[in-house]
């Protein structure tokens, strides 16, 4: 799945370079269909859930939503883990106030998948969404990606960690965290995969990851603080390992007031990892989560992501046909760790949660 990330953005710096005009895709500007639009209006209301409004640019995704088609979301519990997401169609399911979708890290999307947690649908740009993005049957699909990185707020660390070795230095005690448990937050178990690669690990073998957590938190340097964008900004966590667009979004949004830098670990192979969109088997409100979808999965659903800075499923079809505005490039970091980032399988992750869930709790005391 390396490919997933070096293809498109590559592909779209060629076709800039070449002058390509902005064209849309066949099934990219189709409109949702009329008898689609009346159903889910006439249900009114949307359920998500784990939605946080700065969380690639979710909260500018579900106010144009909203407007678009006059349709009421109620995005519950914003700070909620993938699996927190599942456990609530679980405990909900039949209720009204259960969600509709989730937006999960794909082994919590392969885990409810295979659970029977989740309905299939297919939008009508599925042809553009790569394969490696999706179950072929359409019970769950990528929306967006991003690789693993570092936000540092410079008002309260003075120093810059540019490689993971550089978070064990004493200048960072007390500062380095994750936006919660890897056990059940995607980014943070993310933040390990990329630290094993880091540390003589694999893909296969995320051990070295583990332990360079341990040692981290020996050394005092590990806050167990769970990260949030607030966390970042107001200084409580002033080192938060956690996805580009985040903590990039972060950066724009704190420009004049608190800097914060955010840095792609150098000497390390860039670790990616993206998210995946389903709809609950159980929802209350079918037609609007499935009007979402073909929002989400829009031209202009997907180029919302990318103003958020994370890259979307649709990415490298999008570039193709240069339904991507330069300007909007023009703000994404250079391509490079872009075009050497790696992923996970769905072996390797089931291998790395196994053993996560024997050593994380037990190795990791801070």
């Amino acid at each position: 799945m390396a490919d997933l990330i070096s293809s498109p953005r590559r592909t779209f710096l060629k076709l800039a370079g070449a002058g390509l005009g902005a064209g849309l895709l066949p099934a990219a500007g189709r409109a949702a269909s009329p008898a689609l639009v009346s159903a889910a209006k006439h249900e009114g209301q949307l359920n998500t859930i784990a939605l946080p409004p700065d969380w690639a640019n979710y909260g500018e995704i579900i106010a144009t939503f909203q407007k678009k088609y006059g349709i009421t979301i109620h995005n519950a519990a914003p700070d909620d883990s993938s699996a927190q997401e599942l456990q609530s169609i679980r405990s909900l399911k039949h209720q009204s106030r259960g969600p509709d979708v989730v937006d999960v890290g794909p082994a919590f999307a392969l885990n409810g998948a295979q659970e029977g947690l989740f309905r299939p649908y297919k939008v009508a740009t599925w042809d553009s969404i790569p394969a490696s993005m999706k179950d072929p049957n359409g019970l769950w699909y990528g929306d967006y990606f991003g690789l693993v990185s570092f936000g540092i707020n410079r008002s309260v660390s003075k120093a810059v960690p540019h490689d993971w070795a550089d978070l064990k230095k004493p200048e960072f005690k007390g500062m380095v965290a994750l936006n919660g448990s890897p056990l059940g937050a995607g980014a943070a178990f993310a933040a390990v995969v990329a630290a094993a690669l880091a540390n003589g690990g694999s893909l296969d073998n995320i051990m070295p990851g583990i332990e360079f957590f341990a040692d981290l938190a020996k050394r005092g340097n590990f806050n167990p603080s769970a990260a949030t964008a607030a966390s970042l900004v107001s200084g409580q966590t002033p080192v938060v390992i956690n996805w580009d667009y985040l903590n990039l979004a972060q950066a724009k949004k704190a420009k004049g007031m608190t800097p914060i830098d955010t840095v792609i670990p150098e000497g390390a192979t860039p670790y990616g990892a993206f998210y995946c969109q389903a709809i609950s088997k159980f929802a209350p409100h079918p037609k609007a989560a499935e009007l979402w979808q073909e929002f989400i999965y829009s031209d202009e659903g997907q180029l919302l992501y990318l103003k958020g800075f994370a890259h979307p499923a649709r990415f490298s079809a999008m570039a193709k046909a240069g339904a991507i505005p330069k300007s909007l490039m023009a703000e994404l970091p250079p391509a490079k760790p872009y075009g050497e980032a790696v992923f996970a399988n769905d072996a390797q992750t089931k291998k790395a949660q196994q053993l996560l869930a024997a050593n994380w709790t037990k190795l990791v005391k801070a």
